[in-house]
């Protein structure tokens, strides 16, 4: 079985149960420190049940592209069309895709900007390379990553952590990070939800890249 199809079966056994409420906090610290434009191109990846994009295109209006949305596990994209259908949501706003969220399916320099929530720890480092080749010059990603101090995965999950993103035990790292992957004027905030901690980050493609 590859590495994808495994990421698909394990979130398609959590899509029932999904924590929204822990999402949805995780959603409302990334958009608050990204901020993206009204009428910007935004790609949510690995969106699994939609908390991102679907706060992002509650606050867009008509006339804004439509967020896409990309997740490799069906039943998590079911859930956040679901979500969608039972609020505010109007259909054309988000383009729901069950695909690998690398490479994302999207030209090259063709968003303005980049969300992934809860899921760039699974992707691996090959997903910072694949934003800045779709990211516009000039262009953000933001992103959360678990804190170090406050990670305990379960074993399912851990056998599926990327070898190489480590977990930032601060700002400081998490902006090294950013930085070391080609972008520039990373912000990293520790958010704290209950007993969990974690890392926001945004930073800024390079317009000379």
């Amino acid at each position: 079985m590859t590495r994808s199809a495994t990421l698909a079966g394990v979130f398609d056994d959590l899509a029932a149960s999904y924590d929204h409420e822990h999402h949805e906090e995780i959603a409302r610290a990334l958009l608050a420190l990204v901020d993206p434009g009204p009428l910007d191109s935004v790609a949510d990846v690995a969106c699994g049940a939609g908390a991102v994009a679907l706060r992002l295109a509650r606050a867009r209006p008509a006339d804004a592209p439509a967020v896409l949305a990309v997740d490799v596990s069906p039943g998590m994209i079911a859930a956040g069309r679901a979500r969608a259908t039972s609020s505010p949501v109007p259909n054309a706003s988000i383009d729901w895709r069950v695909t690998d969220a690398v490479p994302l399916p999207v030209p090259d320099r063709s968003l303005d900007v980049v969300l992934c929530a809860s899921a760039l720890h699974f992707l691996g480092g090959r997903a910072m390379a694949d934003w800045r080749r779709a990211l516009r010059p000039g262009g953000r990603v933001g992103y959360t990553l678990p804190l170090a101090t406050h990670f305990r995965p379960s074993a399912r999950f851990s056998a599926l952590l990327a070898a190489d993103v480590p977990l930032p035990a601060d700002a400081d790292e998490a902006d090294a990070w950013a930085t070391v992957h080609g972008f520039t004027d990373a912000t990293s905030r520790v958010h704290v939800l209950g007993t969990r901690r974690v890392m926001v980050t945004t930073a800024l493609t390079p317009d000379g890249r």
